[in-house]
C-alpha cells in the first residue's frame, strides 16, 4: 500500500511539472507587442482614464491629473496581467461547486483573480485620497459600464413589491460585484463577476420567502405577452390605413 501511495504521488507530482511546464512554454511563447503597439494601446488607456476623470467636473487640477494617473495605471496593470496570463496556465477540470467543466471564461478568470492584491489596493487608495466616496463609485460606474443601476433596475422590474430591506441587500452584493469587476480586462469578464453575485441575489431572495424562478418566469410572460399585443395592435393599424 505504502508503494501504491508513493507512486501515486509521484504520478501527481509529474503530472503537475507536466501541466505548469506547458502552461509556462505556451506563455513563453506568446509575442510580445511591438513598442508601436504597446504606445498605441498606452495612449488609448490614457484617453479613457482622461474621459473618466472629466466626467467628474474635478476643478483641481492637479487633483484631476493625480486620478487620472491612478485609473490609468490601474487600467495598464489589468491588461498587462491580463494578456501575460493564459487561460491555458489553469489545468482544464471542473468546477467543485457544479461539477461542470471549467470554461476558457472560467479559467481566465481563474488566472485574473490570482492579480496581485496590491494593484486593487493602489487603486482604491489612489481614488479615495482625491475623491468623495460618491466620485469612486462613479469611477467605478464607468468601468463596469452602470451595471449596477442597470441590474437593480432589473431586479426591481422582476420583484415589482422588492422591500426596501431586499433592495439593500442586493444593492450591497451588485456593488461587491463592482469593485471585484475592476480587477478584470474586459467587459465579458466584468459580467462574468456580477454573474457570481447575481446568484447570490437569487438565492438571497429564495432563502427570504421568494421564488426567484416564478417570478422571473412571470416577468418574462409577461414580457412576450406585451410585445405580442403591441405586434397586433400595429398590425391593425396598418390594416385599417
Amino acid at each position: 500500500m505504502k508503494k501504491l501511495n508513493r507512486a501515486g504521488a509521484m504520478l501527481i507530482v509529474l503530472l503537475s511539472l507536466s501541466c505548469t511546464l506547458k502552461a509556462q512554454g505556451q506563455q513563453a511563447t506568446k509575442a510580445a507587442p511591438s513598442p508601436e503597439a504597446l504606445a498605441k494601446a498606452d495612449a488609448e488607456v490614457d484617453k479613457k482614464a482622461s474621459d473618466w476623470v472629466a466626467s467628474l467636473s474635478l476643478t483641481d487640477t492637479a487633483k484631476a491629473t493625480r486620478v487620472k494617473n491612478v485609473i490609468a495605471t490601474h487600467l495598464k496593470a489589468i491588461r498587462d496581467w491580463n494578456n501575460s496570463h493564459s487561460y491555458e496556465s489553469v489545468p482544464a477540470g471542473i468546477d467543485p461547486a457544479t461539477g461542470k467543466a471549467l470554461s476558457t471564461m472560467d479559467r481566465q478568470i481563474i488566472i485574473n483573480s490570482s492579480l496581485p492584491k496590491s494593484v486593487h489596493e493602489n487603486l482604491m487608495a489612489g481614488l479615495r485620497n482625491d475623491l468623495t466616496e460618491e466620485q469612486v463609485e462613479a469611477v467605478l460606474d464607468k468601468y463596469t459600464i452602470g451595471k449596477v443601476a442597470f441590474t437593480l433596475a432589473g431586479y426591481k422590474a422582476i420583484v415589482p413589491d422588492l422591500t426596501t430591506v431586499e433592495e439593500a441587500a442586493i444593492l450591497a452584493n451588485l456593488k461587491q460585484a463592482r469593485e471585484q469587476a475592476v480587477d478584470f480586462k474586459n467587459i465579458k469578464q466584468v459580467s462574468a463577476i456580477f454573474e457570481i453575485y447575481k446568484t447570490k441575489n437569487e438565492q438571497y431572495l429564495n432563502s427570504n420567502g421568494r421564488n426567484w424562478h416564478k417570478l422571473y418566469g412571470d416577468y418574462t410572460k409577461a414580457i412576450i405577452a406585451k410585445k405580442a399585443a403591441d405586434k397586433a395592435a400595429k398590425d391593425k393599424v396598418a390594416t385599417q390605413k
